[in-house]
């Protein structure tokens, strides 16, 4: 009886993947819309400085998954690590972003392209376990350069505070 369970949930595997990849080739350039495209400003190499030009980090922003989504890798030379994914949900009509990092901070953002600017927001708490909303902007300026404007608002935005604010410049 288990070998013939065992022997169905194989079958049953085997069939799901190989009608997912025929299913999958179907569909030509799935996430080539404008939309999909919105956030492709952000693509690069970027070395990031504070509006004082001080050094805050090195960021690479990949296209992913046939250009579904894009994939954040940050790093600062003091060891702080992070990484996002982005996509633009076609069910929600909004951008998703989800980042952590190596101190445990996971962040769920919604938004949308907002005059010129990616600007995403969503719930979370900050170190003393109040609720907060966080609002990241990625704003590509005339010169070639992202600003990214992080803010975080404990009164529902109606006053806003700067937890980062950095300037992304191409290093290619």
């Amino acid at each position: 009886m288990r070998n013939n369970v065992q022997s169905l949930i194989i079958l049953t595997l085997m069939s799901w993947f190989t009608i997912v990849p025929s299913q999958a080739q179907n569909t030509q350039n799935p996430c080539s819309q404008e939309q999909a495209r919105q956030f492709d400003f952000w693509l690069g190499e970027w070395k990031v400085l504070t509006p004082a030009g001080k050094l805050a980090g090195y960021n690479t922003i990949e296209s992913i998954l046939g250009g579904c989504a894009l994939k954040e890798s940050y790093h600062t030379e003091s060891g702080y690590k992070g990484h996002s994914f982005n996509i633009f949900d076609k069910n929600s009509g909004q951008w998703h972003q989800t980042w952590v990092d190596n101190t445990g901070l996971l962040l769920q953002l919604d938004g949308s392209l907002i005059n010129n600017s990616m600007v995403m927001s969503g719930p979370g708490k900050n170190p003393k376990g109040e609720t907060v909303t966080h609002r990241i902007s990625f704003s590509p300026l005339d010169n070639g350069v992202v600003r990214q404007h992080w803010e975080v608002s404990k009164d529902d935005g109606k006053t806003w505070t700067t937890l980062f604010d950095g300037q992304y410049h191409k290093i290619n």
